[in-house]
C-alpha cells in the first residue's frame, strides 16, 4: 500500500473573514447578479434591524458611479468602544468577525431580521473597498477596508453634535462578482417593501450614476398601505367595503395582519418574520390560515346562515384574498440560509389566537362585509366540489381505460422521460406537418382545436371541464392540482409551437397561462419551452438562410449585397430592382438580382421537412425556455395581460406599443 502524504499541513485554517472569500455562494447564495444585491441588503437590514427597534426613523440609499454604494441611517451608531473579547474596537469586531453584532444575545435588540449572523462582515470581505462612519457623541468614528482588511486603525474627528447614526460605502469586488450593475427597481421594490413594514420610517433611495434621481418612502399606516397598494397594483376590486386589521401582541409576540377579499380566484398570501419575507410561509402562515377557517366557520354556525349544513375548507376560504402577515419575535427560527420559513411553534399559536378573535369580531361588527365574503367562500366550495369531481373522472380515465393518453396524441416510442418531448401545436393542419416531421422516437405531438381556455378568468371546475385542458393534462401524466406528481411526466421537455402571428401569440399566452398557474413546477424546473419557427426564408442560388425577425432578414440581405458586389449602377448611383408577387395569399416573394425571400405565415405552409430542418431539429433549431425570476412580476403580467379587466390591458398597450416594431397580445 502506499504511503500516504496527507498530513497536518494539509489541513488549511482559514481565519477571519476567509472562508467569505474562498466560498462566497454559502454566505450570499450566488455570486451572480442576485448575490451583489444580497450585499445591499445586508447593508440595509442593519438600518432596518435599528428602525424596528424604534433608534433610527430615516434611511437614505444611494448608488454612486463606479458600482459604489452608500447605506446611511439616524440611528444608535455600531459601537466603537473596545470589545472585551477582541480587544479591538467594536466597530472593527463587527467587520471582521463572522457572527459578530448585537443579534446574539443581551439587550441591544429585541427583534432583528439578520439572524444568521453574517451581515456586514460578509459585505466586508466581498468588497474591494469599504469605508464605515459612525457617527456618536458628536465624534465621527471612520474606518476603510480592502477585501476584509483594514487598512488603517479607527480615525476619531469632532462633528456636529446633532449627528447620529452609520454610514456605510462599498464596492463589490470584480473578482468574486460576474456582474457590477445594479438594478434600481429591484433595490426600490425590496425598499418599498421594508419602508411598509417599519411604518413611519423614510427609506430614500438615490440614483447618482448618472443624472440624479431621487425617489421616497414612507408610509405612517404601514400594512394597511402595502395592503391598498397590492389591490391598486392587480388593479382588482374589492368585494367588501371595510379592510380587516389587526395589530396585537401575545406573549411577547408582536402580530400585524391586514386582508381584503377580491373578485379574483388567485390569492396573494404575503408573510413576514422580522421583515424578511417568508417565501415558504412557516408557522404564523399555518395558524393564519387556520384561524381563517375556523372564524368563518363558526360565524356560519353561529347565525345559522346555510340550511345544508357548509363547512368551508382553508382552499375555500382563501380564494380570491390578498393578505399580509406579519410577526416580530426574539428569536425566529429560519430554515435555510434563504430564511425562507419560519419555524417557531409560538408563532402559529400567537398568529392563530390573536386572528382567530379579531376577525370574528370583525365579522360581527360588519355583518355586509360578513354576507359578501362568506358568499364568495360558498361558491368557491361548490366550484372546487365540481372539480374534486372532474379530476377523479379524469385519474378514473387514466386508471382504468385501454389508452390512458388523449386520441389527438401522436405519442414517441422512447420511454425515458429525459428524453422526450412534447410540442403542443396549433390546429390539426399543422399537426399533421409537425407529426410528418418529427422524430418518431423521442418527439410526441399534441394538436389543439382552436384557442384553449382562459383559465385567468374561470374557476377550477370550468377548467376540469374543458376537453383541451384534459388533453393536456392526461398528455403531461402528472395529474393536476392536489394530485399533481412531478415524478410522473412524461416529456423533460414540452414545447410551445404557434404561428408567428397576432392568433398564434394569444393561443401561446394561453397556454402559458395555464402552466404558469397550474403547472408552475414544470415552469420553475425549466421543462417549458417557445418554439421559433423562422419568419423568411432567403435564397440566393444554393444559399438558404433562415432568419426570425425583420432585423435578421435585412442583416442577411445587407450581407448577401456585400459579397456580391454586383449591384446594379445607373449614373453612378446605387440601383436595386424589387419586384413583389403574391402566392395565394400566404406567401410574399421578393426577386432582387436573383434573391429570393419566402414569408411564412403560418406552420401549416411549411412542409414537413422544412419544420423538421429549421424548428425541430436539435442541432438546428432555435428554443426559448420559459423561466420565472420574479414570479410576482409574472403573476402581475398574467393579471394585466389575460385578466377580466380591460383597462388594465389597454394601459399595458398604450405604455408598450411604442416601443415594439409588433405587439402581439
Amino acid at each position: 500500500m502506499e504511503k500516504s502524504n496527507y498530513t497536518a499541513k494539509d489541513i488549511f485554517v482559514l481565519e477571519g473573514l476567509e472562508p467569505v472569500r474562498k466560498r462566497p455562494g454559502m454566505y450570499i447564495g450566488s455570486t451572480g447578479v442576485s448575490g451583489l444585491h444580497h450585499l445591499v441588503w445586508e447593508v440595509i437590514d442593519n438600518s432596518i434591524d435599528e428602525a424596528m427597534g424604534g433608534y433610527c426613523d430615516h434611511i437614505e440609499v444611494e448608488l454612486l458611479k463606479d458600482g459604489m454604494v452608500s447605506v446611511k441611517d439616524n440611528g444608535r451608531g455600531i459601537p466603537v468602544d473596545v470589545h472585551k473579547q477582541t480587544k479591538i474596537s467594536a466597530l472593527e469586531t463587527v467587520l471582521t468577525t463572522l457572527h459578530a453584532g448585537g443579534k446574539f444575545g443581551g439587550d441591544g435588540y429585541k427583534v432583528s431580521g439578520g439572524l444568521h449572523g453574517v451581515g456586514v462582515s460578509v459585505v466586508n470581505a466581498l468588497s474591494v473597498y469599504l469605508k464605515a462612519e459612525v457617527y456618536r457623541d458628536g465624534y465621527v468614528y471612520s474606518q476603510e477596508y480592502c477585501r476584509g482588511k483594514r487598512k488603517a486603525n479607527v480615525k476619531k474627528q469632532k462633528c456636529d453634535k446633532n449627528l447620529k447614526g452609520t454610514k456605510i460605502t462599498f464596492q463589490a469586488d470584480s473578482e468574486i462578482f460576474s456582474e457590477l450593475e445594479y438594478n434600481l427597481k429591484t433595490i426600490l421594490t425590496r425598499v418599498r417593501e421594508q419602508a411598509y413594514l417599519v411604518k413611519q420610517t423614510r427609506i430614500d433611495v438615490i440614483d447618482s450614476r448618472e443624472e440624479e434621481r431621487k425617489y421616497s418612502f414612507y408610509f405612517s399606516d404601514g400594512i394597511i398601505s402595502f395592503l391598498k397598494y397590492l389591490l391598486f397594483n392587480k388593479e382588482v376590486s374589492a368585494i367588501h367595503p371595510n379592510m380587516f386589521y389587526v395589530h396585537s401582541e401575545y406573549e411577547g409576540l408582536d402580530v400585524e395582519i391586514a386582508l381584503q377579499y377580491t373578485n379574483e380566484i388567485e390569492s396573494v398570501e404575503l408573510s413576514f418574520a422580522n421583515n424578511i419575507k417568508t417565501i415558504e410561509g412557516g408557522m404564523h402562515l399555518t395558524g393564519f390560515r387556520s384561524a381563517l377557517t375556523k372564524s368563518l366557520n363558526t360565524y356560519i354556525k353561529k347565525n345559522n346562515l346555510y340550511k345544508e349544513n357548509v363547512v368551508l375548507s382553508g382552499d375555500d376560504v382563501r380564494e380570491g384574498i390578498v393578505s399580509i402577515i406579519s410577526v416580530k419575535l426574539r428569536e425566529p427560527q429560519f430554515e435555510g440560509q434563504t430564511k425562507g420559513k419560519l419555524g417557531n411553534p409560538e408563532a402559529k399559536t400567537a398568529t392563530d389566537q390573536i386572528m382567530k378573535d379579531a376577525f370574528y369580531d370583525f365579522l360581527e361588527k360588519n355583518p355586509n362585509d360578513a354576507k359578501r365574503i362568506i358568499e364568495k367562500c360558498v361558491i368557491s366550495a361548490k366550484a372546487r366540489t365540481a372539480a374534486k369531481n372532474a379530476r377523479e373522472n379524469i385519474l378514473r380515465k387514466s386508471v382504468f381505460e385501454s389508452s390512458s393518453l388523449p386520441g389527438k396524441l401522436t405519442d414517441c416510442s422512447s420511454r425515458k422521460a429525459e428524453e422526450c418531448e412534447l410540442f403542443i401545436v396549433e390546429g390539426n393542419s399543422a399537426g399533421g406537418t409537425v407529426k410528418e416531421g418529427r422524430d418518431r422516437k423521442y418527439q410526441a405531438v399534441l394538436p389543439l382545436r382552436g384557442k384553449i381556455l382562459n383559465v385567468e378568468k374561470v374557476r377550477f371546475d370550468k377548467i376540469m371541464a374543458s376537453e383541451e385542458v384534459k388533453n393536456i393534462i392526461l398528455a403531461f401524466g402528472t395529474g393536476f392540482g392536489d394530485d399533481f406528481n412531478m415524478n410522473k411526466l412524461r416529456y423533460h421537455k414540452i414545447v410551445l409551437m404557434t404561428d408567428a402571428d397576432v392568433d398564434g401569440a394569444h393561443i401561446r399566452t394561453l397556454l402559458l397561462t395555464l402552466l404558469f398557474r397550474y403547472f408552475r413546477p414544470l415552469v420553475e424546473n425549466g421543462f417549458v419551452y417557445i418554439a421559433q419557427p423562422p419568419l423568411y426564408k432567403i435564397q440566393k442560388g444554393k444559399s438558404v438562410y433562415y432568419t426570425y425577425t425583420d432585423a435578421e432578414k435585412m442583416k442577411v440581405l445587407s450581407q448577401i449585397a456585400k459579397d456580391a458586389n454586383k449591384i446594379e449602377e445607373t449614373d453612378g448611383k446605387k440601383k436595386i430592382t424589387v419586384k413583389i408577387k403574391d402566392e395565394e395569399e400566404v406567401k410574399e416573394e421578393i426577386d432582387y438580382k436573383g434573391v429570393s425571400i419566402s414569408r411564412f405565415k403560418g406552420l401549416g405552409e411549411m412542409d414537413a421537412s422544412l419544420l423538421r430542418e429549421t424548428t425541430m431539429d436539435p442541432n438546428k433549431r432555435v428554443l426559448l425556455k420559459v423561466t420565472i425570476e420574479d414570479a410576482e412580476e409574472a403573476d402581475k403580467m398574467f393579471n394585466i395581460l389575460m385578466g377580466s379587466e380591460a383597462l388594465p390591458r389597454k394601459k399595458f398597450i398604450e405604455a408598450h406599443a411604442s416601443k415594439v416594431e409588433n405587439l402581439d397580445i
